[in-house]
Parts: structure tokens; sequence; C-alpha cells
């Protein structure tokens, strides 16, 4: 019978398993040289989080969603509608808070007109010029998505759970985390003014180390990965910075990026913004890679376990190709997908596609491709000679769950 792989393991086994698997890397030179290289980038990461951690000072405006409360439609109509809010506009007759009110729809040409039994979300209207009651209350902003998210969240959820039972669990955990971080650091510090790709890039790192060691847990190929991953990222920022001055991109392309410069009064750098983006994005794929990586090392020194570094080192990075050309191609699709409408909007009005492209729109997704592309290409041989480094002088036991690479 095998053994039971460490992500089925109960949580206290898993902990005990941890504690060993530390104390005998630290006992061997290579894997002490690799914690010590995991404890600087904690620290690092640490620290980065103290200096950069938000105050009381986030940008705080008065945005339309602000005072969003959830309604229900109860009939629609035409009365109460000003004059100058157009021919499209109507009156709904809304439930809110278990009482009977109204809200008024400007007939936005993007937004279809909601129908009786349709939830959505209103704010209080502020009518300039008008008396108290001289128009409907509450102003409609937009439907209520949330219950529906919720139900396909839980669903996702379940599914991951289902086929990866403790794994999924684990990873669920640490998604979780991520996105903890993105709301408590990330964005609340971008909006105190502290340095987009320096909150970027700390918050990454961070992010890296909770969900390496909550999926993968202890283990020399976690140790590699992350050293993989983390010098990627810096790579990776240093070469966004190089790439968004010699293509002189401003960042301010996009309406989001307009309305913060102008809510923070200048302190929020829209170029900062376009940076901090390439790097989470970039680590959206990079962990994905640098852990496939070296499970690849780990799995090709248990099968063979004389076979020489260099050899090691050329199978593993054999397959590391072919997961690179996959991933690009994946990443070349998700930012296809997202400029296509832009470049249909240029074809309509006879632009050519050079000119497009040049357009700093499409200009500054295609950055971002090559940008992540070129940080992903580094992170294949970086994190297999960090895993063949170590695989080479630790016992088979703490090379990691034989289990835990991806499946490509």
């Amino acid at each position: 019978m095998s053994a039971r792989p460490a992500c089925d393991r109960p949580p206290a086994a898993r902990a005990r398993r941890a504690r060993r698997a530390l104390r005998a890397l630290w006992a061997i030179p290579a894997g002490r040289l690799a914690l010590t290289a995991v404890g600087v980038i904690a620290a690092a990461t640490a620290l980065g989080l103290f200096v950069l951690w938000p105050g009381d000072g986030a940008v705080a405006g008065s945005s339309p969603g602000a005072d969003a409360r959830g309604a229900e439609v109860v009939a629609v109509g035409t009365d109460g509608c000003r004059p100058e809010l157009g021919p499209g506009c109507r009156t709904l007759r809304i439930e809110l808070d278990g009482r009977a009110s109204t809200a008024t729809f400007a007939g936005d040409a993007l937004t279809p007109l909601p129908e009786p039994g349709a939830r959505i979300r209103v704010v209080p209207a502020v009518p300039v010029g008008a008396g108290e009651g001289a128009t409907p209350p509450w102003v409609f902003l937009d439907y209520d998505r949330r219950a529906p998210l919720l139900l396909l969240s839980l669903l996702f959820a379940v599914v991951i759970v289902l086929l990866a039972r403790r794994r999924g669990l684990l990873a669920l955990i640490g998604l979780g985390a991520s996105l903890a971080l993105l709301a408590t650091f990330v964005v609340p510090a971008i909006l105190d003014g502290r340095p987009p790709i320096a909150v970027a890039l700390v918050g990454a790192v961070a992010i890296l180390l909770v969900t390496l060691a909550l999926a993968h847990g202890a283990s020399s190929m976690t140790l590699a990965a992350i050293i993989g991953s983390a010098c990627t990222l810096v790579l990776t920022a240093l070469l966004a910075t190089l790439a968004v001055d010699a293509v002189q991109l401003t960042g301010l392309v996009s309406e989001q990026a307009f309305v913060l410069r102008v809510a923070s009064d200048g302190e929020i750098e829209p170029q900062g913004l376009l940076l901090a983006g390439m790097v989470i994005g970039a680590l959206g794929v990079l962990d994905d890679v640098t852990v496939s990586q070296a499970s690849v090392v780990a799995a090709l020194r248990r099968a063979a376990p004389s076979m020489p570094a260099r050899t090691l080192y050329a199978e593993a990075l054999r397959v590391g190709r072919d997961h690179l050309a996959a991933t690009v191609n994946t990443l070349a699709l998700a930012y296809a997908g997202a400029a296509l409408p832009i470049l249909l909007v240029f074809s309509t009005v006879g632009t050519s596609l050079g000119d497009a492209v040049n357009r700093e729109i499409v200009a500054q997704e295609v950055t971002a491709l090559l940008v992540g592309s070129i940080g992903l290409a580094c992170a294949v041989p970086l994190t297999t000679a960090v895993a063949v480094a170590l695989a080479r002088r630790v016992p088979t036991e703490l090379l990691g769950d034989a289990h835990a690479g991806h499946a490509h």
C-alpha cells in the first residue's frame, strides 16, 4: 500500500511532518542555504509590509456607489421623470428595506430597463435646485449581482474541494489569503499614496509565500519555487519599469486611472498603477510555472536518483519548454481577448493594425504581455537550476509530495 500523500494527512500530522522536514533541511548545507534565502525573502517582505502598510489617509471620495442600497423592482412607470433626463427615463417603484419607495432610471442605452422582480442597487438622489419630494428619492445604480456571484463562487469552491480534496481546500484558503492581502494591503496602500510598484512587488511576494507554503508544505521543491518566483518577480518589476519608459506609456488611457488621479489630487501615479498591474498579472501564472518546474525536477530525481545534475537540468528544462509554450499562449490569448473590443473599434473607423497597436490603450496590453512572457521565460531556467541544486544534495524524502506537481 502506498503512503498517503501529504495533502491527505490530518493537519496535526502535516504540521509535525513540516517541522521534521525543516529540521532535516537545516541539517544539510544546501537546505540551510535555501532556508536562509527564503528567510531573507520573508524578512524583506515583512519589512516592506510594515513600511508600506496604509495609514488612515487613504483616498476617500464620494463615489456614486458609496451609499448604495439593495432594492427590488415592483413596477415601472414614467411619472416623476424630469424632462432633462430624456425620453428613456422611467420611474421604478421599489421595495427598499421593507418599505415602498421610488427610484429614477435615467435610460442608459447600455443598461436594459429593469423588470418587476429584478434586484437592483440604488443610491440617494440629490437633485440640484429641487425641493423636498420633487423627484424620486433614489436613483438606479446597477443590477444587484451579488447573490448569483455568491452562488457561482460556492459552486466553484464545491467543485474544487470535491475534485482536489484537501489540496483543493488548501488552495482555496490560499486564494482567500491572496484576496485578503489585495483588499487589506495592496489596494489601500496605493490609495494612501504609497509607490504602486513597491506595493505590488511586496504584496505579490507575500501572496507567493502564503499560497506556496499552504498548498505545498515544507520541502526543498517548495523552497526552490519560492526562490525562483521571488527572483522572477523582481526581474519582472525592473523590466516593466524599463519597458513602460521606453514605450512611453502614461497609464492615463482608462477612465478609472483618470478618476483616481483626480480624486487623489495627483498623489496616485497612473504609470505606477500600470506597473503594479503588470507585476500582479505576472504572479497569476508565475507560481504555476515555478511549482511545476520544481515538481518535474523532484519527479526525475526520484525516478533516477543517480542521474547527473547536468542531465537532470536538461531533462527538466525540456519539459519546462513545453509548459512555457502553453503558458505563454494562454497569457497571449488572455491579453488578446481583453484588447479585442478595442481593436474592433479601431477597425470600424479604418485604422490600420499597425496604427491600432501603436495607440496607448492597445500598446499597454502588448507591453504587459511581452513583459509577463519574458518574466515567465526567465523563471523556467532559474527555478530549474535552484531545484536541481537542491535535489542533488537532499534525500528524496525531503523533495516534497510526489503528487504536488501540476498536470500538463
